[in-house]
This record gives structure tokens, C-alpha cells and sequence, in this order.
């Protein structure tokens, strides 16, 4: 069977790969921050697995504190190829990758939560605050953005569409195990049955799970809600991992 949490949560043993994936993709438009014209984009596909080419893209695209726009001139100019150049340029193709051109964050892992730290607004700035915005972003939004990744891109940063989608990464719903795997045990050798760990782990995911629903529906305020979401965050994580 299954549990359907009431929001998205991280998983735990994701989360530094995760992080890993949004540091290489602009947080606004989820396209890859480099572009596969970048001659050195290009030699990491063709020569690197996939299974190690999301580490080499990483290195490259963590760099980049912006997301790339069409009107910005290829840096690279013609490296790759003069004939290809032209004629993609007499064919009218975007010099740029095709980007927003936000502003990117600076990702930090902070036991179970990924903190964004951004620069401030036109509109903070006009208001005198200069200093780095930090905020904790939800798996809700983070969930969001990866299902923007393209294709092509995840081809890029080697994975793979049809197995390891990045969105997958982080939990929508917690698979539960038949009953033959956490059987209930006898207390002293008595009658009484006591459930296993895993059980019990399981009954507070869904009363957590309920309560953060009942919560939103009711319209309480976030900082009540955010408090239950913690906790249910905190029950999928020991589920998997109580040490």
C-alpha cells in the first residue's frame, strides 16, 4: 500500500544529490545554467559516463550565478566550429542558451532543509537592504522546478528520463511494506502484541500527514502548519534512517 502525504518531503538519502541538481539549473526557469554549445559542455558529453557526468556539469554550471539569456553574446564565439557557427547564425539561432536570465541562489544544506541565500530585490535595494536574503525553500517548490527540467538537459547532466527523473528524488507519496515484513511482536511471552518499530513509525507519518491537511483546510496560519510539516518531515527521515 501506500501513504499520500499531505505535501511533498525531502528524502533523506537525496537530498545532497538534489541540491547537487539545483545548482546546476536556474531555480526560476529550471533550464541548465551552461549550454551544450560550450565547447567544454560538449566534451563532457561525448567523453564522460553518465553516471559521472552530473559531478563534471556541477563543477562547471555551479560557477554561473546567472541564467543565461538569449540576447547575451556566446562568450565561446565560434570555438566549436566556424562552419556550424554560421550557419546557425544565419539561421537566426539565439546566440545565448535560451535562459531567463535570474539571478541564481547559493544552496545550503542544513539538516533537513535546503536554505537559499539570494541577493536582495531592485525594490530591497531602493530600501536600503544590501544584505544576502536566506530563506528555507519547501520540497513543494523545489519538487516544482525539477519537473521543469528539459529533456535534453537531463540527458546532459546524465540521467535518465524514463528511471531517474530528479523530481522523483523527493517523496509525494511513502510506499508501506505488506505486514509479513514488520510483523507485531508478543510482550514478555504474554498475549499482548506490541507493533513493530516500523509500524508504529508508519501510523505517526500518517497522523502527522492528516493533521498538516486538517491544518491547511482550516486556514490556520503557516508557522502552525510549517511546525506539523517539520515534524512529519522528521518521521519520513527516521522511517528510513533513526541514527
Amino acid at each position: 500500500g501506500h501513504i499520500e502525504l499531505a505535501r511533498p518531503v525531502f528524502h533523506a538519502g537525496f537530498m545532497v544529490k538534489v541540491k547537487k541538481i539545483l545548482e546546476c539549473i536556474c531555480f526560476s526557469c529550471g533550464k541548465l545554467r551552461v549550454d551544450v554549445r560550450d565547447p567544454m559542455v560538449a566534451n563532457i558529453v561525448r567523453r564522460v559516463k553518465p553516471q559521472h557526468r552530473l559531478k563534471a556539469i556541477w563543477a562547471i554550471a555551479s560557477k554561473r550565478t546567472s541564467c543565461e539569456t538569449d540576447e547575451r553574446d556566446d562568450e565561446n564565439g565560434d570555438a566549436t566550429n566556424e562552419a556550424e557557427f554560421q550557419a546557425a547564425k544565419e539561421l537566426g539561432v539565439p546566440k545565448g542558451h535560451g535562459g531567463c536570465g535570474a539571478d541564481q541562489p547559493l544552496w545550503r544544506k542544513e539538516a533537513l532543509k535546503l536554505m537559499a541565500k539570494s541577493k536582495p530585490s531592485t525594490a530591497e535595494k531602493e530600501e536600503g537592504g544590501s544584505e544576502l536574503e536566506i530563506r528555507s525553500v519547501s520540497p513543494g517548490e523545489i519538487y516544482n522546478i525539477l519537473r521543469k527540467i528539459p529533456a535534453e538537459d537531463l540527458h546532459i547532466m546524465g540521467l535518465n528520463i524514463d528511471y531517474a527523473r530528479p523530481e522523483w528524488m523527493i517523496l509525494t507519496v511513502m510506499p508501506v511494506p505488506p505486514a509479513a515484513v514488520r510483523p507485531s511482536i508478543s510482550v514478555d511471552g504474554g498475549a499482548m502484541r506490541s507493533e513493530d518499530d516500523l509500524t508504529y513509525k508508519l501510523a505517526q507519518i500518517l497522523k502527522t500527514s492528516a493533521t498538516v491537511r486538517r491544518l491547511e483546510a482550516e486556514g490556520v496560519p503557516p508557522s502552525v502548519v510549517d511546525e506539523q510539516f517539520d515534524l512529519m518531515q522528521f518521521h519520513v527521515a527516521t522511517y528510513m534512517d533513526n541514527e
